[in-house]
């Protein structure tokens, strides 16, 4: 599984900033809980080959006791629990503050480990200043400056330098085992289903949001192919107390995604398309992985609260129009044939062999059909295809001025691989390799 860090610390020391380099800028994902003022935000990052998790926190006051402090505090400790690794921001600047060693009190007891960022040290990497900072206990601080990107590096890799790492991926080998993460909200109804399908209560469900305590692994076997079924619902680690809106771990949910082969992503048809719906999906897209939509409690709604979720869906997952779409009830046993056919599809989908010399007739095939728009004087020529990868597939287009191609143009190309292959339920990804330019004198 990806490593997960934690960014905590008082407020204006530098936490999002340092988010921001960590991440690259990628979209963060942010974990929406009714009732919750403040929200931890929850984003990728790579080091090398190594990816990881990053959780942003809001400023930390571990001794607040009322209002939005107190929220707050709860949605840090929530992150820390989560952690494999906690980096304390602190402002070489300011200085060291009275909250600065109650923090530092809270992440000694909380068993984890922790690294000290002292922030805003651009050019201050000796000075006598880090050296108060010795006070609190965690160690030698590593001088960085989030904005300025000095020191992230290092701090990175001393942050990871325990961290297991990440199995590779066995999903195009042979009789491998499909590695199935069922995601969702909280109480749509994903240990009921897994239970189903195994025909026993092999997972607690129980209808209350949070049940699951942790992303749970059954091994499963149907029609000679092996599965691996990943209950997502993740909750806090055990051990830990926390309120019942926080019992759902995001971290959970994220990694059982980037681990898996196939995403089953369960809607609940009373409830329709959340804005947690919205982000979840998001995450599987960004992570590659196929996916299949399956709405629960089916049989629970009327035609009208139908035809409305069958509206929200197209509005608000229309960034997964190339996924399937069925209606099951898992406590009914109703539409799991046609599910478990829509999995195998996407799969063979996700690891489909593409044949460069029919991704190249194809290719020619659509510029015929439709050229790229010109670019000022000069028109993109697209001249062959390859397959770059599988799981998510890869098509890689070479030729001269790719640069200028349009996204619009790259969509039109997918649609022409997608209809050929018959790719369902998989994204897939067209990447445009220019040719260097003989008379270019760079």
């Amino acid at each position: 599984m990806k490593p997960v860090i934690a960014v905590v610390g008082r407020p204006n020391v530098g936490k999002s900033t340092l988010f921001n380099r960590l991440t690259k800028s990628r979209d963060a994902i942010v974990a929406d809980f009714a009732g919750l003022t403040r929200d931890r935000h929850y984003g990728d990052g790579r080091l090398g080959d190594r990816e990881f998790i990053v959780i942003d926190t809001g400023g930390f006051e571990p001794t607040a006791e009322t209002g939005i402090v107190r929220e707050m505090a709860r949605q840090t400790r929530q992150a820390v629990a989560e952690a494999d690794a906690v980096i304390f921001v602190v402002d070489v600047r300011g200085g060291l503050s009275a909250q600065d060693h109650d923090i530092a009190d809270y992440l000694r007891s909380s068993g984890k480990k922790v690294l000290l960022a002292a922030n805003k040290a651009e050019g201050m990497s000796e000075s006598p200043l880090l050296g108060e900072f010795f006070e609190l206990g965690l160690g030698a601080p590593h001088p960085v400056s989030a904005a300025h990107g000095q020191g992230i590096r290092s701090l990175l890799e001393a942050a990871l330098a325990d961290c297991p790492a990440a199995p590779e991926d066995d999903a195009v080998e042979e009789g491998a085992a499909i590695r199935l993460a069922v995601a969702g909200r909280p109480n749509v109804g994903k240990s009921t289903l897994i239970n189903t399908w195994l025909g026993e209560e092999r997972l607690v469900a129980f209808d209350l949001p949070g049940t699951t305590r942790d992303a749970i692994h059954v091994p499963f076997e149907r029609q000679g192919q092996r599965f691996e079924l990943i209950d997502t619902a993740g909750l806090r680690r055990k051990g830990k107390v926390f309120e019942a809106i926080e019992k759902f771990s995001v971290v959970k949910t994220l990694q059982a995604i980037a681990d898996a082969n196939v995403v089953l992503l369960l809607l609940d048809a009373t409830q329709g398309v959340t804005d947690q719906d919205a982000h979840i999906a998001g995450y599987i897209l960004d992570s590659g992985r196929a996916v299949v939509l399956a709405v629960n409690k089916w049989d629970a709604v009327d035609d009208y609260q139908r035809q409305t979720l069958q509206r929200s869906i197209e509005q608000r997952l229309a960034f997964l129009k190339y996924a399937p779409l069925l209606h099951i009830s898992a406590k009914r046993r109703q539409g799991l044939g046609p599910l478990w056919k829509a999995i195998a599809e996407a799969h063979a989908s996700a690891v489909r062999k593409l044949p460069t010399p029919v991704l190249t007739r194809l290719l020619q095939e659509a510029v015929e059909h439709q050229a790229p728009k010109r670019a000022g004087m000069f028109r993109p020529k697209l001249r062959y295809a390859h397959q770059g990868g599988m799981n998510p597939p890869i098509v890689v287009i070479h030729g001269t001025s790719l640069d200028h191609v349009t996204d619009a143009y790259k969509r039109y190309l997918e649609g022409r691989f997608r209809e050929h292959f018959k790719l369902v339920g998989t994204p897939l990804r067209i990447e445009m390799r220019s040719g260097r330019n003989p008379f270019d004198p760079k």
